[in-house]
């Protein structure tokens, strides 16, 4: 086996799933696993875990980031919205509309793919870091993006695109803690204790290869605010993981999920708490994608499942997530179908 890197970051799995992996704790999801997710298959009923995608509108979430832009294409007839056939001296009785759509991967629902994040770390143990991503690539393997002709799109070519995600599935059985039920509207900081009484209340079980899904209400007050200001007060609100406590990170390494998804802008609280020295700002983003090979969905709208569960006083159900298989891309879009 030759290895990129002479040493790996605390708590990280590099390695475990081969020298050249690309898709981290995916690999958790088998054909058994996926077998066995099935039969959380009782009622028959599905529920699209997507927002629209023009939500949560504007850019008052993250200034970089805008709403998709839907405009038709266009011909040397005009514009292809409502075009007659006809009227380009065809004899037919067609009506044509054609579209094309500019998306920001990470604005609504999505994945981040596992070359969102990287890091500084001195892996080859020389006193130099270098610009770092899952299992020791490099910065310039996991997000290259080729040069193109003028006018022409650029090509990514990249060792950690959301296709690598695309192309292995994600489909299993996903898991809801339901923070929302336990601590309501107010802002919550959840440690691992705080996690572990969600759990041991609500008779949680997850197991390895599992989705686990964060409900905290976010996304259901995002779609019942009608104004910017009110969206704006939205982020002093709700319970939110805090990435900082190593206890959390360390349940999450042992419990051997997949994947992790929440109905908030990024899963754990931004910013997080102080850490010390020089340390990620992102540290729950740290340990997943950059350590652990863990995909991060976000933004996902979890409230009329996490009702019906809890209705029927369960917590697990098969879930559908595909991401786009969009080369290179470092996140994409989804529209995750939970089946229960």
């Amino acid at each position: 086996m030759v290895l990129r890197w002479r040493r790996r970051p605390n708590g990280a799995n590099w390695g475990d799933f081969g020298p050249d992996d690309q898709i981290g704790r995916l690999n958790l999801i088998t054909p058994e696993k996926v077998r066995s997710a099935i039969s959380e298959v009782r009622a028959g009923l599905s529920f699209s875990l997507s927002l629209p995608l023009d939500l949560p509108g504007g850019n008052w979430l993250d200034d970089q980031r805008f709403p998709p832009r839907l405009v038709p294409t266009c011909s040397p007839a005009g514009a292809n919205i409502n075009r007659f056939r006809a009227v380009e001296g065809m004899q037919a009785t067609d009506i044509l509309n054609d579209d094309v759509v500019v998306l920001h991967t990470h604005y609504s629902t999505h994945w981040d793919a596992l070359s969102h994040i990287g890091q500084l770390f001195d892996a080859n143990g020389d006193g130099d870091v270098e610009a770092l991503f899952y299992n020791g690539y490099r910065a310039v393997d996991a997000v290259l993006k080729d040069a193109a002709a003028p006018g022409q799109n650029s090509i990514y070519s990249a060792k950690l695109g959301v296709e690598n995600a695309a192309g292995h599935g994600i489909q299993g059985r996903g898991v809801m803690i339901d923070l929302a039920a336990n601590f309501g509207r107010g802002r919550t900081l959840i440690d691992y204790d705080c996690l572990m009484r969600v759990i041991e209340r609500d008779a949680v079980d997850v197991e390895e290869g599992d989705i686990v899904c964060f409900h905290t209400g976010f996304a259901q007050a995002l779609v019942d605010c009608i104004s910017e200001p009110d969206r704006l007060s939205l982020l002093s609100e709700f319970a939110v993981l805090d990435g900082r406590d190593e206890r959390l990170l360390n349940w999450i390494t042992d419990s051997g999920l997949a994947a992790i998804a929440a109905d908030n802008p990024g899963v754990e609280a931004m910013p997080a708490r102080a850490g010390t020295g020089c340390c990620s700002a992102l540290p729950l983003h740290e340990h997943c994608l950059f350590k652990q090979g863990i995909h991060l969905g976000e933004l996902w709208y979890l409230t009329p499942l996490a009702d019906y569960l809890r209705e029927h006083r369960r917590n697990c159900f098969f879930l559908t997530a595909p991401p786009l298989k969009l080369s290179g891309a470092v996140g994409s879009p989804t529209n995750p179908i939970a089946t229960v």
